[in-house]
């Protein structure tokens, strides 16, 4: 599987794209059935699903604990790592609302650690109340840059 590529701005930086293509719906499927199995209210209340270049798929839930813990997130990408798997190439968290399961915008620290795990995977995220696409590096301007390259 590849991912979709992006028009260039005249800036250089990937535009957002509103065209979901088929394995985009596909992945926002595996993390709508992650959480609908995994679901429960005040404990589980989001899922992600992480594709990678080799075309296999991981999941994550948040987990919840006294304060806070952990998004869906770094679980799923965590787990492709775990795997030995190093290139991300798309990613996606979904929220239970009523009796659907629609696409959420990654928190803060979840666009730092795509930057820092998979700059250029391609993140599914809500925008403007219709569900989105764009290079993860380009969600987060000015972002901290923690690892060195190499």
């Amino acid at each position: 599987m590849t991912g979709a590529r992006h028009p260039q701005s005249a800036r250089g930086r990937h535009e957002i794209s509103y065209d979901l293509d088929t394995y985009d719906r596909a992945l926002i499927e595996v993390a709508r059935d992650t959480l609908r199995r995994n679901y429960r209210k005040g404990r589980h209340t989001v899922a992600a699903a992480v594709r990678t270049s080799m075309g296999h798929i991981y999941t994550g839930i948040n987990i919840d604990s006294g304060s806070h813990g952990p998004c869906a997130e770094p679980i799923a990408v965590g787990a492709a790592l775990t795997h030995g798997e190093r290139e991300i190439e798309a990613i996606v968290a979904v929220s239970r609302r009523g009796s659907s399961y629609g696409v959420l915008s990654p928190c803060g620290t979840c666009r730092q650690l795509l930057v820092d795990y998979a700059p250029n995977a391609t993140v599914i995220f809500r925008n403007s109340e219709q569900d989105a696409k764009a290079r993860a590096r380009d969600l987060l301007p000015g972002p901290f840059r923690s690892f060195k390259e190499g």
